[in-house]
């Protein structure tokens, strides 16, 4: 398909790679053609500092001299995957109910991949929450970076509090405005729910 520097279009693709290390990977052509940069600026722009490998990912691309490259990313789907291994502290708790959890705003701490864990602070509130690396893939991740900005539902684990769904601060937002009515009113909801914890 020949086109145009600077003409753009949509298209769903899949996360082939993505290291945030290097600060970018590729996505799938669904047309079937080269693969397309996704670089971690235009990432970051959508709210989040890495995605999973198997991620849908609808994204605005452009083509560049270098080939078709993201300009923007609109939505991120998790892979599709097996139910969550067993993590202790989640074993009790269903996917329905974990969905029922307040969305707390919250900030990584620090997240080391290699170890599997990290932990993160909920606005407002001093005590950390544990990240583990299975929860973070199961939500689209595959890193986070120190400062930035998440949302989570939380389950009180038998060491503490640990995360149960990891979501980047836009989505969460936009998840805030579609289940409840209000739009900005949802989201201030959202920033005021960690006082609750």
């Amino acid at each position: 398909m020949e086109e145009d520097d600077g003409q753009q279009r949509k298209i769903a693709g899949v996360v082939k790679w993505f290291d945030g290390s290097k600060g970018f990977g590729f996505l799938t052509d669904p047309d079937g053609g080269a693969d397309i940069l996704l670089h971690a600026n235009v990432l970051r722009n959508f709210g989040q500092s890495s995605v999973a490998e198997g991620s849908h990912v609808i994204a605005i691309i452009q083509k560049t001299p270098r080939g078709m490259q993201a300009v923007e990313v609109l939505e991120i789907t998790p892979p599709a995957s097996e139910p969550m291994p067993a993590i202790a502290d989640l074993c009790s708790a269903t996917p329905e109910e974990i969905a029922q959890l307040p969305l707390l705003p919250a900030r990584v701490k620090w997240f080391d991949k290699a170890k599997g864990f990290g932990f993160a602070n909920i606005f407002a509130d001093k005590a950390d929450v544990f990240l583990h690396v299975e929860v973070l893939r199961h939500s689209g991740f595959a890193d986070l970076a120190v400062g930035e900005a998440i949302a989570l539902r939380v389950v009180d684990g038998r060491r503490g509090m640990m995360a149960a769904q990891i979501l980047s601060w836009e989505r969460a937002a936009i998840e805030a405005r579609q289940s409840q009515p209000g739009g900005a009113a949802a989201l201030a909801k959202l920033r005021l729910v960690a006082g609750a914890v």
